[in-house]
């Protein structure tokens, strides 16, 4: 079974298509760096039954140094089995170093897909396409205000994210193991962006703090599995830590938007 088909048939199971994001914040958490853990260990318990993807965000556990990884290396080892985990790590670099990123993440963190920035080109992408079961999701279109200054500017008459979305064509054409999709920032999910990206798996962030609109999606036809991130919109909702009643807020709300999408 592919990334593509476990994730297809977690979206069919949980009728969600929710990816909660785990970003740890010890300033407001109970107890600061010590209290992570439990903090993390309950948010996943208790959202799991509406979740498609954890998302845990690498930079949040490496601001803690060395007890930051450990909090993580403990994290993935109790990871509900029935659930994908991408791992935020945004990495880039040269062949030699990405085959050493995608040995940690793969084989000893064990996480089901992590996140690439492929500036660098093709080649920095290939340690990690030949990994069955797995999943990279590519840098293609992000939330932030910047995107404009690269991923939306032209190219020889198309823009750099097509540009992107090319080399998940590649990867497909050329029979790679690892399922390749997109990352698309849900405050830039326009219709000029998706018709213009192949129909991979994409990961969306930017709903709930940062604002983006469910109304992007609708009518966008897209048929590979997809999933929206929310991150403090449940983590660290004001005055609210019942993590599963934001959980199937979040779930809901998306699950009325992707059946308008598809009606």
């Amino acid at each position: 079974m592919t990334y593509a088909q476990r994730l297809q048939s977690r979206l069919q199971t949980t009728g969600s298509a929710l990816c909660v994001g785990l970003d740890p914040r010890p300033e407001l958490t109970k107890g600061g760096v010590e209290g992570i853990a439990d903090f993390l260990r309950r948010v996943v318990g208790e959202t799991a039954p509406y979740a498609a993807a954890f998302k845990p965000n690498i930079a949040y556990f490496e601001a803690m140094g060395l007890r930051g990884i450990e909090i993580l290396d403990g994290l993935l080892n109790e990871m509900p089995e029935d659930v994908p985990v991408i791992l935020d790590a945004k990495r880039g670099d040269i062949g030699e170093t990405q085959k050493y990123y995608a040995r940690s993440y793969f084989e000893n963190w064990g996480v089901d897909a992590v996140t690439l920035n492929p500036f660098m080109g093709y080649d920095t992408l290939s340690e990690f396409l030949d990994w069955e079961q797995k999943a990279i999701y590519l840098l293609a279109v992000t939330s932030n205000p910047g995107s404009v200054d690269f991923q939306r500017r032209d190219s020889e008459g198309r823009k750099v994210f097509e540009r992107v979305g090319d080399l998940c064509s590649r990867a497909l054409a050329e029979g790679r193991k690892t399922t390749a999709g997109l990352v698309v920032g849900l405050t830039n999910a326009d219709q000029d962006v998706l018709e213009n990206l192949p129909d991979v798996p994409l990961l969306i962030p930017g709903l709930g703090a940062q604002g983006g609109s469910l109304e992007s999606l609708q009518g966008s036809g897209r048929k590979a599995p997809s999933v929206i991130n929310v991150s403090r919109g449940i983590t660290y909702a004001q005055g609210d830590t019942n993590y599963a009643k934001l959980a199937q807020h979040w779930a809901d709300q998306i699950s009325s938007a992707l059946d308008e999408r598809n009606g």
